[in-house]
């Protein structure tokens, strides 16, 4: 029997499957701003931590969630309609009207248009020993077709597009450059087309296609899910396996017959699982490393 919690929740413990659908919910919640980054890994933190329904229910309580359902060991949440335009709906992102900004200006400083905001039909940016980031990637835009104009003269200005968006460079550079490495990308099927132009004297502009923060860690953590799967899958067939050629080992008895052989083939393929395994967990302690020092060198850059 089990003793109810207030709220009428049960003391269960929590699977991963359920850990699994707070972190869904939370990931949805930092997509459609209603955490920033810092409340999200917190909670985030506490979801992996959380033993029982008690520990996780609190952190999604605040959240468009149906919470958790008793007595089923099983965290139910349902997702609600977005309350934010997603990025690959860009009918809903091309909004019209002025723009919330229309030019950026750098004389020996910076200047940054981020976040959410909306891009103008045409904007105007200028930069002089200094910098400028002008970052699309949650952006609205005024109109289907916008221009982003840039001068930068012994400095640089950045801009950022999200993928599916199709990017035109037709800026002029006298000892500096623009960057058209994004060029010939085809865009969605409705999304908006950015055009990069201007002038740079010894100065330059980049053009780069990057997702969202909040994006780039969703991915992370699934390709985390599927690793975790592989590594589930390996340990099964290992485990079967070892069965099989502990099952197998009366033939040792008999070095000569056929089941002697098949027990040396599995006592090597035990060996190259087992080797494979180490080398998986190598790759990925490598890849892990390599996220952390672009983590840290992202926040260097943010502060």
């Amino acid at each position: 029997m089990t003793d109810e919690l207030p709220g009428g929740l049960p003391e269960l413990r929590a699977s991963d499957a359920d850990r699994e659908k707070v972190a869904e919910v939370l990931r949805d919640a930092l997509a459609e701003g209603r955490l920033d980054m810092e409340e999200f890994e917190e909670r985030l933190e506490a979801t992996y931590k959380a033993r029982t329904y008690k520990e996780l229910a609190p952190i999604t309580r605040d959240l468009p969630a149906a919470g958790v359902t008793a007595p089923a060991p099983t965290v139910s949440m349902v997702k609600q309609p977005a309350g934010a335009v997603g990025a690959g709906d860009w009918p809903g992102r091309i909004v019209g009207g002025e723009g919330t900004s229309q030019w950026g200006v750098a004389i020996m400083s910076g200047f940054e248009r981020k976040g959410r905001w909306t891009m103008p039909r045409r904007f105007n940016s200028f930069a002089f020993w200094g910098g400028g980031v002008i970052d699309l990637r949650e952006a609205n835009f005024a109109d289907g077709e916008v221009v982003v104009n840039c001068v930068a003269i012994m400095g640089g200005i950045q801009v950022i597009v999200p993928p599916g968006v199709e990017v035109v460079v037709r800026g002029i550079g006298i000892m500096g450059g623009f960057d058209h490495r994004e060029e010939g990308v085809p865009g969605d099927p409705g999304a908006p087309r950015v055009i990069v132009t201007g002038f740079a004297f010894w100065g330059g502009v980049g053009v780069e296609r990057k997702v969202t923060k909040a994006e780039r860690l969703r991915l992370k953590e699934e390709r985390r899910l599927e690793k975790l799967e592989r590594k589930a899958a390996r340990q099964e067939e290992l485990e079967e396996t070892r069965r099989r050629a502990l099952e197998g080992t009366d033939a040792w008895d008999h070095p000569d017959s056929l089941d002697h052989r098949d027990s040396l083939d599995e006592a090597r393929s035990i060996h190259r699982d087992a080797m494979e395994q180490h080398r998986e967990m190598l790759r990925e302690h490598r890849e892990e490393r390599h996220e952390e020092r672009r983590a840290r060198r992202e926040r260097r850059d943010r502060d």
